[in-house]
């Protein structure tokens, strides 16, 4: 774990280091990749002022919002969808249109319909994330070992209690995975929508500070947007390893 986290550290380090180097050096023009040094304190300057926090924040309220009750709603479906073989053949031909058309695309349809306000962030936000946990969701009801369902149903477990002896907790992981992929998406998908007739936000404060030749500030921008979602990967990392951690094997 130790030696995982140096590994980390220093490629990460590695990385910083080229950065600097790249344009003090000449190798870039400076003009349009500032050294880090430099995106740095543009880093500092929005934080002391209370831009970044403020973008932040917006951005964080949107994506959470939209994220959550992308899982409230498509855990509950893909378990049903998973399960209950006649509900996915009637929804099948819908997943199949829906899953293959990307969010990004559909975001004037959303905008045109609810606004260039709150709603139709999140809602963009929300239909993203949702197809990713749905998808996995329904494929982990689907996948659950053979073996542990015959074992159940040779106990005379009925439906219910098969399902929720079984199949949730055999599921969780897979369904953790489309967690993960939807987080990710749910803040790359809220930086594109806030590129277009935002007030507020990471993607309106990079957008913003491009139009202004702020370049600084929008590399500023574009790292705390990653480190934001190195955070939330962690998190839900941490998570999944808490609900699964009758998976492991006991240690000694």
């Amino acid at each position: 774990m130790l030696y995982r986290g140096f590994t980390r550290s220093v490629a990460v380090t590695a990385l910083l280091a080229v950065w600097e180097a790249a344009p003090r050096l000449g190798l870039v023009d400076a003009t349009f990749l500032p050294p880090f040094s430099e995106v740095a304190l543009a880093w500092w300057e929005l934080a002391l002022d209370g831009q970044l926090a403020d973008n932040t924040a917006a951005s964080l309220t949107r994506s959470l919002s939209g994220f959550g009750l992308a899982v409230l709603a498509a855990v509950p479906l893909g378990l049903l969808i998973g399960w209950y073989r006649p509900l996915a053949e009637l929804l099948n031909p819908l997943l199949e249109v829906f899953r293959n058309t990307a969010a990004l695309a559909l975001l004037p349809v959303f905008v045109l319909l609810l606004g260039i306000g709150e709603t139709s962030k999140i809602s963009i936000v929300f239909y993203a994330c949702a197809w990713p946990i749905l998808l996995n969701t329904i494929s982990a009801v689907r996948t659950v070992d053979p073996t542990l369902l015959r074992l159940a149903r040779s106990m005379d477990l009925s439906a219910p209690r098969l399902f929720q002896k079984v199949i949730l907790p055999a599921s969780v992981p897979t369904v953790f995975t489309g967690i993960r992929l939807a987080g990710a998406v749910s803040i790359l998908v809220l930086v594109a929508a806030e590129m277009i007739g935002a007030k507020a936000g990471l993607g309106y404060l990079i957008n913003a500070s491009q139009y202004n030749f702020a370049i600084p500030q929008m590399y500023a921008g574009i790292v705390t947007i990653s480190v934001i979602g190195v955070v939330f990967n962690g998190l839900l990392v941490a998570l999944e390893r808490r609900l699964t951690s009758w998976r492991l094997p006991p240690t000694h």
